[in-house]
């Protein structure tokens, strides 16, 4: 089972919607078989392994880290490929929390005859397809807070410098993080300060990475980075009524996507931002800065993942710009836990990766009925 989550990690970056899954063929403690879900609409993985060990998968058992499929979706579904490949036992960790399968999928094998165990490593399990878990749930992305900071938690001197707190070895690092993604997000003024390109590699296959700039006014330049790439790398600015209708022009001029969403007190509400991704079909965001926008997504309950690069270096200053803008919390007990904390070092610097624990959940987002994703 160990195996089979592995081998579904290969699908990082290229399965979404779909989630990641791996399944491995074994007999008498020998592998016959391994394969993983690369893409949605190409065969998952149950389908894939046990065309490739053909009639070797008699009387065997597959692992698989989700419940095999069972509705016809762009692909057939797995567990009747389950039953004509003669396997005997099916071991898997957790089901599908899709209303089409959830359940239905195993107990169609046990009627077949093929024993079906449920629950090893479900904990595992569940840690590696978190993001599918949530959109599937919520319609929401997986939201992931990267961030380089000094050790004192700042961001950028009070004059906006911040090239380069942390090093080369680390800056590759991270930007080896945007291929996990989707969508990568910013607020304007990071956009206005660094004037990025935000482009990443992808592997064969993989959709282009979405950037997308909260921009409540339309100010991001024509003239910009990210304006400039806009035919061949897509932009998406969320903005709101308060932008002249001159800018918005500007920008799709340029080649940008424009959305116009509500606002409180003059910001984009970031709650209608990430709806507005989910239904776009992103099921991971990156969110790279700056500090107000870490702030939005902890005050609301919508950030999930921490990924902070920490520099061997103190800044100081009142007005140095912090890591998390907005007001703070007036109690410690109102701050944001971390849990599941892996850290590392990444050449000179410190990376710490972990879950944001949330005091607050947001009902208006989190809690409405979503239309569940399938697997297909």
């Amino acid at each position: 089972m160990r195996r089979a989550i592995a081998v579904a990690s290969l699908g990082l970056g290229s399965a979404a919607p779909n989630p990641l899954v791996g399944a491995v063929v074994a007999r008498g403690g020998k592998v016959l078989g391994q394969a993983y879900h690369r893409r949605a609409g190409e065969l998952h993985a149950e389908a894939l392994v046990l065309e490739r060990v053909g009639t070797q998968g008699r009387r065997a058992t597959l692992y698989t880290n989700l419940e095999p499929c069972c509705h016809m979706g762009r692909t057939p579904p797995c567990v009747d490929n389950i039953v004509r490949a003669g396997i005997s036992r099916v071991v898997v960790p957790m089901l599908d929390p899709n209303p089409k399968v959830n359940g239905r999928g195993l107990r169609y094998l046990r009627r077949r005859g093929v024993q079906v165990h449920v629950g090893l490593l479900r904990g595992e399990a569940v840690q590696l397809n978190r993001a599918f878990l949530k959109y599937n749930k919520t319609g929401l992305p997986f939201v992931t807070i990267k961030s380089a900071a000094t050790l004192d938690g700042r961001i950028a001197t009070v004059a906006g410098d911040s090239k380069w707190i942390t090093s080369a070895e680390t800056r590759k690092h991270a930007r080896l993080l945007r291929r996990e993604h989707e969508a990568l997000m910013i607020g304007v003024g990071t956009a206005l300060a660094d004037d990025p390109q935000l482009t990443a590699f992808r592997v064969k296959g993989q959709p282009p990475l979405l950037r997308v700039v909260l921009d409540s006014r339309a100010r991001l330049p024509k003239t910009s980075a990210l304006a400039r790439g806009a035919r061949q790398h897509p932009l998406l600015v969320f903005c709101t009524a308060l932008a002249p209708a001159a800018a918005l022009r500007r920008l799709n001029s340029a080649g940008a996507s424009v959305e116009v969403l509500p606002h409180y007190k003059g910001r984009i509400d970031i709650g209608r931002a990430l709806e507005a991704l989910g239904r776009r079909g992103i099921t991971r965001l990156l969110v790279e800065g700056g500090g107000e926008v870490h702030a939005s997504l902890l005050q609301d309950g919508l950030a999930d993942r921490l990924v902070l690069y920490l520099a061997p270096r103190l800044m100081g200053g009142r007005d140095s710009r912090p890591l998390i803008g907005g007001a703070g919390p007036r109690l410690l007990v109102e701050s944001y836990g971390l849990r599941q904390v892996r850290s590392c070092r990444v050449g000179p610097d410190w990376l710490v990766d972990a879950d944001i624990v949330s005091n607050i959940q947001r009902s208006r987002i989190l809690k409405r009925p979503i239309t569940q994703i399938a697997y297909s």
